[in-house]
């Protein structure tokens, strides 16, 4: 019959073991558990929390005011009309520049850390610190080596002590005098005004730390964050992370300030190119008008004329329409040629004026497109150099658009010129007409002309002064704030729920991996199953509790303890199986008991056999038939070692085996029979025939033999006498033995080499008795306290 258990019991089990095998150990993953939380507590109570701070700003672009376009007068010069006055890029860019963030620095003295010293961490001091200090100088070579640390203590509102870490700079000084230190000076003020009380700070350390102002703003330049969330609006979102809130706000508030401050700059550069664009121009048109107005006032009075164009007002009546309209060419000409001289005398670097009078959408727009690149290269130019792959590009665009302004300035001139040519012509036409006015009367409507078009644009240009002027004066802000910097009351990092999850997570799983990796690199027998899985034809009878410190090695008489019911097992076991399979019941039985290697418990469980089943009152007699390496004598007095025994026996045939046998100081009712002398011939001494007689005779004088032999795949001495056993017991010792040598019994027992063989598990963890028990023998052993019950092995 085949008893082995079919696929799916054999996976349902395994299954099973797999999770006992963790499981039992429970109290590591409550205890690692524990630790953990414990451990992510400590560090959520002394790390630095950080909290989020953030604000929200819109862009203005030149059509919602706030840029160049401002200047009303300006407003209809220009060409690409589709083209975006605003790149949202480069507006971020100048957000997060580092000149940007370095005049908020300074503006706050960011530069400057104050700390309240505490025994794990310090506190920082943002809003209230008892003093202020002042660094009035710093020499150059701190440039190389930093400022040192200073820890102040403040005695009283008048008294400060200073030192360093190094003890280089250590003394008492009063309030407000200045200290020459070897990095230079600094003055101490004492600040009475905070919210907390002056003497709250008395006798705490502060430390204060000074830190270049570039090196400060370059890791702000890391923290801050300013992003274009949405790709269509000009919404900025301005976040950062920092553990103080306070500061973090005013960080931000003084950002948006800042760069608002700089809009304003440059936008003003513009409005003074303009004006003094303008000023120039009117000096030249007063004393060209002024000149003309003197021509018309000789010419009159040299010619005694008052009211001439009466005589001609039919005629002047039919040609108003083409004068307004030769008076406006003549006015664009005029415009035009002054662009153009303006730009070719002016450098690439000098501003256009905008807006003055031109026709035309494509100039006017041109204009305020290049008017804005020069303002982008001057920006960048603070924070690089001419060679930057950026502003040589920004350069070529200014280029091309001034070379393309020109061209169209030039094309304007010469297609105004072909108009007042033909309106030339067309005038000379008109004087055919009016051939009877005298000669006086052209001469004054030619002076009139010159005087109206010198008034018109002397009108037209003290009227963009005007605007422009207003314009230079008032200036509004280029990020309208939407929400002024907040910040989050809960810290963002770190993050509790996350550490206590990963804390849980790391208490689960390191004794999981643990136990996984000893279980793994473990290729020891652990339990029954370990055996049963190999040795399928052999019945275990008994496992054997592990000896804890302070156990008794031996069963004694009366003895309720886990070995000694461990042994009465393994007793009831080796009678079931002499009654019900090997048919022996009255007379004497052989036990012989072996291993697989040394070191496996043989002699320790033969010896507690013997004692056991003489404790039911039956004759046992333990032979020590290991007569290579004798272990019996381990648990016997010492002036009994040097007896005759089993090798003595087979040589002298004068000797009988019942004078070899003494009394056991344990039990009156076993004897013990040694292995004798070790003789140079093992094998050949055991295969003499005397051994079979030798254990005859026992059988007949003790009602079960116990024999403790040599290990089985060490040498033969057990393979060669095991014919003589009724049960050989075959002791594997837990968390010693290899599972690898499980296959020598496997295969001495298919093979026939050892017959009527029993397994017993020696040395077994209470946890693995059985088939997975971990209840074990405690309902005979003495009361124990709960943790010596969690937490015993």
């Amino acid at each position: 019959m085949n008893n082995s258990p079919n696929a799916s019991e054999v996976k349902e089990l395994s299954l099973r073991e797999q999770i006992e095998q963790y499981t039992r150990y429970w109290y590591w993953f409550v205890l690692a558990v524990i630790i953990a939380l414990v451990g992510a507590k400590i560090y959520l109570r002394y790390s630095t929390p950080f909290y989020q701070s953030q604000a929200q700003v819109i862009i203005k672009d030149d059509k919602s005011g706030g840029g160049p376009a401002e200047l009303a007068a300006f407003s209809d010069i220009g060409f690409f009309s589709n083209f975006k006055t605003n790149n949202i890029d480069n507006e971020l860019a100048i957000f997060n520049s580092k000149r940007i963030i370095s005049e908020v620095v300074k503006e706050l003295k960011l530069h400057i850390n104050y700390e309240s010293v505490g025994t794990f961490k310090n506190t920082n001091l943002y809003k209230y610190k008892p003093f202020e200090v002042q660094y009035l100088s710093i020499q150059d070579s701190a440039t190389t080596n930093p400022v040192p640390r200073l820890v102040f203590e403040v005695i009283s509102t008048t008294e400060y002590k200073m030192e360093s870490p190094t003890g280089v700079i250590k003394g008492t000084y009063p309030f407000g005098e200045r200290i020459t230190l070897p990095f230079g000076e600094i003055t101490v003020f004492p600040v009475i005004d905070t919210s907390e009380k002056f003497e709250n700070f008395i006798g705490r350390p502060i430390a204060v730390t000074y830190r270049p102002i570039e090196a400060v703003a370059s890791a702000y330049q890391q923290r801050i964050k300013v992003s274009n969330i949405n790709k269509n609006s000009n919404v900025v979102d301005i976040t950062m992370n920092s553990p103080v809130r306070e500061k973090a706000e005013d960080f931000i508030n003084e950002l948006i300030f800042q760069y608002n401050k700089d809009a304003i700059n440059d936008r003003s550069q513009v409005a003074q190119k303009t004006s003094n664009f303008i000023d120039s121009r009117l000096d030249i048109i007063t004393r060209e008008l002024d000149s003309v107005e003197r021509g018309k006032e000789e010419f009159k009075s040299r010619n005694r004329l008052t009211d001439i164009e009466a005589e001609a007002q039919l005629i002047l009546e039919n040609a108003s329409e083409f004068n307004k309209r030769q008076l406006d060419v003549g006015t664009q000409l005029e415009l035009a040629n002054t662009m153009i001289d303006y730009m070719e005398n002016s450098s690439s670097n000098d501003l256009l004026p905008a807006n003055i009078g031109l026709q035309g959408e494509e100039v006017s727009q041109a204009v305020s497109n290049y008017n804005e690149l020069i303002l982008q290269r001057n920006r960048l130019l603070k924070n690089s150099t001419a060679i930057n792959p950026v502003v040589v590009n920004v350069n070529n665009q200014i280029e091309q658009l001034r070379s393309s302004i020109l061209t169209s300035l030039k094309n304007s001139s010469n297609a105004l010129k072909i108009s007042m040519r033909d309106l030339n012509y067309q005038e000379s036409t008109l004087n055919s007409r009016i051939a009877q006015v005298p000669t006086k009367e052209k001469i004054f409507r030619g002076i009139e002309r010159q005087q109206t078009i010198k008034e018109q644009l002397y009108l037209f240009l003290l009227q963009q002064r005007e605007e422009a002027s207003i314009s230079l004066a008032v200036t509004a802000p280029k990020a309208k704030v939407v929400d002024r910097a907040y910040s989050t009351k809960e810290p963002v990092t770190p993050n509790r729920q996350l550490i206590y999850l990963s804390a849980l997570l790391a208490g689960l799983l390191l004794p999981f991996l643990v136990i996984y990796i000893r279980t793994l690199l473990n290729t020891k027998v652990r339990n029954r199953r370990d055996v049963e899985r190999v040795i399928r034809d052999a019945a275990m009878v008994g496992e054997i509790p592990r000896l804890r410190k302070g156990d008794h090695e031996l069963v004694r008489t009366n003895d309720r303890s886990m070995l000694a019911e461990s042994f009465r097992i393994l007793r009831t076991n080796l009678q079931y199986l002499f009654v019900n399979k090997l048919q022996k019941q009255q007379e004497a039985k052989s036990i012989f008991v072996t291993s697989t290697i040394k070191g496996e418990g043989k002699t320790f469980v033969a010896f507690n056999l013997a004692l056991t089943l003489a404790l039911t009152g039956k004759k046992v007699v333990l032979v020590g038939a290991d007569i290579r390496n004798p272990q019996l004598h381990r648990y016997l007095p010492e002036n009994s070692r040097n007896q005759k025994g089993f090798t003595e026996y087979i040589i002298d045939d004068s000797i009988r085996a019942d004078d070899l046998a003494s009394v056991s100081e344990n039990h009156k009712n076993l004897s013990i029979i040694l292995s004798g002398a070790i003789p140079p011939n093992p094998a050949e001494l055991l295969m003499q025939e005397r051994t079979k007689t030798f254990f005859e005779e026992l059988h007949g004088i003790y009602d079960f033999v116990i024999v403790d032999t040599a290990p089985s795949m060490l040498v033969t001495d057990t393979i060669l006498i095991n014919k003589l056993a009724d049960i050989t017991l075959y002791v594997i010792r837990a968390g010693y033995t290899d599972k690898r040598l499980l296959e020598f019994p496997k295969d001495a027992i298919d093979d026939g080499r050892l017959a009527n063989v029993a397994t017993v598990l020696n040395n077994v963890d209470l946890n693995n008795f059985g088939y997975g028990n971990k209840y074990g023998y405690t309902y005979t052993s003495e009361n124990k306290s709960l943790l010596q019950r969690i937490f015993r092995r």
